[in-house]
């Protein structure tokens, strides 16, 4: 199989290429290449920091090797990136009238332009840090930018140095006057620190940041409160430990060593850079130049004509199934959903879980009406969603506050599904309404993210939704579901067993095939299990946005097996599964699991199947035609590893999302 880690970084360098590639238009290329350094920041906080945990703990012999192997790959993206920036984006940003100027390039017109800039707004919030003696060496904020100074005091000669931390809440993008263009806050500081030192002179100065271990490690056995912990937990990681140092490469030997001991690291985690050092921060270029010309165009999201009442919503639903394709098709009917549970004084009760959501989001403001309207109202949320702790920990706040009773899922398990469950009483009875989703409850990635929303009143479907909660809140050890795939339940061996059965019915010389969209693909049994098929002639179709430990096209293994990559404007989210199922009617799921260990062993996971031959219909027609027909976006992964266009000569079809964008317009959605 191939490695993870070293998977993990090919797809970000294919992010690069979009960098790199001069049909995209120019500000989403310096978009991509500030995700690249943002994919690069959590690689190391997790990825890395484990391989160094490894190397420490002495767990294996070779993991020193490996380590080096990962960080000589890492080096290589960096260099890439910083060449794509210096050689193709500044250059072009400058032929488009946006000129980006280097440190060195400032002139006179420029700095007195922001020496009074400087002096009011920049200097006043800079803190100088010595280090002597008397003061020891700071400790780091986790990726904050930092300057190393270097200064001699005349009187005497002496040498020495001092740490100056860049405020975050200074913007890293400054825009010269007359509009001449822009520069780096850390050029401008630069350009006037020796104002920061009166009587001392500035040798030098170069900019730095550092990356910390950043993966939580919570002992639930013997934490009393899974929240209290999980905050401690959070400041603990401000001391985590040094898995990076990114600098300027103009830093002196003798400056970098020193940096290099300070920090506790080997020279092969120091990352010498041109600049930028942090180049997230350049996404932040776009909101400063009004060219939508060099922007993707613009586009509405259409409603669905059975979802532009939202009054109605509940009616239609129990009349049939509705599918949402994500972020072609709003995600406003999700939100009216709850909005319309929580108004409707038929509602009785509303469950829902929450991984990840937005800063002002209507999803939790609906759940805290809901409550205040008396409704029954639990929330089940993800108090370890990577980075999104914090804004988590606030929500469950809010909504205990608001009335709603809130849990936190099982033990030893992260809770990664998208289920919604709406009591309603009607007629005297009670009826379930659910939302199945394979993306989080989040408005703000729904217009970015490629995801599905099943909005249905299926009696077995939203009797196994409820299962599922009750699962979730009550922490029923060994449930029977009926339709829905569950982790850590049954999801693995079901998924297996149904690529079993393709593999049975190809060796019977009966109809076989497997097609499969998932973000990563690492888990060995389910690897195996494909090898198998291949093996026994079943034609397998994956979709994989990132990692990928499955090896394609090996004679005699996965000759029959082909491995795709779409990386567009938007970020394949969706995860989509399709079994011939020997001839009759294919058997089509969808969900939240991608098919790794982690997904099946240590979340709870929700694949469901899709029950309404019509929207069968619609994803076969729609979806699975147009990722099999519209290919300028993809690409091929080969034995070796590498990644090559579909069409041999280039990015010269239609891609597939351009394809979606327009398939609303002819499914009669609204705008």
């Amino acid at each position: 199989m191939f490695n993870r880690e070293l998977s993990w970084l090919d797809f970000d360098r294919r992010v690069l290429e979009l960098a790199e590639d001069p049909s995209v238009p120019l500000l989403e290329r310096v978009r991509f290449l500030s995700i690249v350094s943002s994919n690069l920041d959590e690689f190391f906080e997790i990825r890395v920091a484990g391989i160094m945990q490894q190397e420490e703990s002495a767990s294996h012999p070779a993991t020193r090797e490996f380590l080096l192997q990962v960080l000589r790959r890492a080096h290589e993206l960096v260099a890439a990136q910083q060449r794509c920036w210096q050689s193709q984006l500044v250059p072009a940003l400058a032929n488009a009238g946006i000129a980006f100027k280097a440190r060195q390039q400032l002139d006179e017109a420029d700095r007195r332009s922001l020496s009074e800039r400087f002096d009011q707004e920049i200097l006043p919030a800079l803190t100088p840090l010595a280090i002597d003696p008397s003061h020891s060496f700071p400790v780091l904020t986790n990726k904050g930018l930092y300057l190393l100074a270097l200064l001699r005091n005349p009187a005497n000669g002496e040498t020495r140095r001092a740490v100056v931390p860049v405020p975050r809440i200074l913007p890293r993008i400054l825009a010269l006057a007359d509009k001449r263009g822009f520069t780096l806050l850390s050029h401008v500081i630069q350009t006037f620190l020796f104002r920061l030192f009166p009587g001392l002179e500035l040798q030098g100065s170069w900019a730095f940041r550092i990356t910390r271990n950043s993966d939580l490690y919570v002992d639930e056995e013997e934490s009393g409160n899974l929240l209290e912990a999980i905050e401690e937990e959070i400041r603990n990681l401000r001391k985590g430990a040094t898995v990076r140092l990114e600098v300027e490469n103009d830093i002196p030997l003798p400056e970098l060593a020193w940096l290099l001991a300070s920090t506790d690291l080997d020279a092969e985690n120091a990352f010498l850079t041109p600049g930028p050092v942090n180049m997230l921060r350049l996404a932040s270029l776009i909101d400063l130049v009004p060219r939508p010309d060099l922007l993707y165009p613009t586009f509405v999201p259409t409603v669905p004509a059975e979802c532009a009442d939202p009054a109605g919503l509940f009616g239609r639903i129990a009349q049939q199934d509705i599918l949402l394709h994500h972020p072609y098709e709003s995600f406003a009917p999700v939100v009216d959903f709850l909005r319309q549970a929580a108004r409707d004084e038929h509602v009785v009760a509303i469950k829902l879980t929450l991984y990840r959501t937005s800063g002002d989001s209507p999803v939790v403001e609906a759940l805290k009406e809901a409550a205040r309207n008396g409704k029954q109202v639990t929330a089940l949320i993800e108090l370890r969603a990577r980075f999104d702790e914090l804004n988590n920990i606030e929500w469950s706040r809010q909504l205990q506050e608001a009335g709603a009773h809130v849990v936190y899922g099982l033990h030893g398990l992260k809770t990664h599904c998208k289920a919604c469950l709406v009591v309603r009483q009607e007629a005297g009875v009670l009826r379930r309404y659910a939302h199945l989703g394979t993306g989080n409850y989040n408005p703000k990635t729904a217009r970015i993210y490629t995801d599905f929303s099943l909005l249905t009143a299926d009696e077995e479907i939203t009797a196994d939704v409820g299962l599922l909660f009750n699962v979730l809140t009550g922490n029923l050890s060994s449930p029977q579901f009926k339709h829905l795939l569950v982790a850590p339940f049954d999801l693995s061996c079901r998924i297996i067993a149904l690529i079993e059965a393709e593999t049975a019915a190809a060796r019977a010389r009966r109809p076989a095939g497997i097609f499969a969209k998932v973000n990563s693909l690492v888990d060995p049994g389910v690897i195996r299990a494909l090898y198998a098929a291949s093996q026994a002639g079943v034609k397998v179709d994956l979709i994989v946005r990132g990692i990928c430990c499955l090896i394609p096209g090996v004679p005699g293994k996965s000759e029959h097996i082909r491995v795709r990559s779409f990386l567009g404007r938007f970020l394949e989210h969706s995860r989509v599964f399709r079994f011939v199922n020997d001839g009759a009617e294919p058997i089509l799921l969808m969900g939240s699991a991608d098919w790794m260990p982690r997904n099946f062993i240590r979340r709870v996971e929700c694949v469901f199947p899709l029950r309404s031959p019509a929207l069968v219909r619609r994803i076969e027609d729609e979806v699975l035609a147009t990722y099999r027909d519209r290919q300028g976006d993809a690409k091929v992964l080969q034995p070796d590893g590498s990644s090559v266009p579909c069409d041999p000569s280039g990015r010269l079809g239609e891609c597939s999302q351009d394809a979606f964008l327009r398939l609303p317009l002819r499914s009669g959605a609204v705008g």
